[in-house]
């Protein structure tokens, strides 16, 4: 299987999550999950402050006699978390690179292009430029092989013993046939969810 890697596109402003939405209709409706495996728009939340626009208290008024009178206490600033965009204008696709995914990513709509030097050759971010925007891959730790016994610790079917027949470590999956199912038709499960025979 190829090696999917992060992309990133860009994207009229305003349309991240547009794309984000569009792209990720498209997979499901072309069963394209273990093509384009995540679209993401990075965003961080904020503090973001706002002043009260209390003129008056700021004005000195004085009573008929002359008397000054206390300025009001002013409003303290209204403060509340927003979610950010890290990167406006751009998306973040973790897909396998061929022609067909390309053209799909590349005329979803409000996608303008890759970002590369080549407008066909999009440049894959390396490992070191998506430690600095924060995304990590995940450790892939797994005791299992194809063939193994595993039995299943989570979900529909645990406690059940099957065959590992197949292992996806960019989507941390693994396949396996389960003999009470469908005369052993291979079943996907995450990694946590099943765990090695001794």
């Amino acid at each position: 299987m190829a090696q999917a890697y992060w992309y990133v596109c860009h994207t009229y402003s305003g349309y991240e999550n547009k794309v984000k939405a569009n792209l990720d209709k498209t997979i499901k409706n072309r069963h394209l999950e273990d093509q384009i495996l995540e679209v993401r728009v990075p965003t961080q939340e904020v503090l973001e402050t706002r002043k009260n626009d209390d003129e008056q208290s700021e004005q000195v008024q004085y009573t008929e006699e002359g008397e000054r009178i206390p300025p009001k206490p002013k409003k303290p600033a209204q403060a509340k978390l927003v979610n950010k965009k890290l990167f406006p204008g751009y998306v973040f696709v973790h897909m396998i690179m061929n022609e067909d995914n390309w053209y799909i990513v590349r005329n979803t709509r409000g996608v303008t292009g890759f970002v590369g030097s080549e407008p066909t050759k999009p440049v894959p971010l390396t490992e070191e430029e998506m430690l600095n925007l924060g995304v990590r891959a995940p450790v892939t730790e797994v005791d299992f092989e194809v063939g193994d016994s595993v039995r299943v610790t989570n979900g529909v079917w645990v406690n059940t013993i099957g065959e590992v027949r197949e292992i996806d470590e960019s989507r941390r999956q693994v396949k396996i046939s389960i003999p009470e199912f469908m005369n052993g038709a291979p079943v996907s499960m995450d990694f946590a969810d099943v765990q090695k025979l001794n």
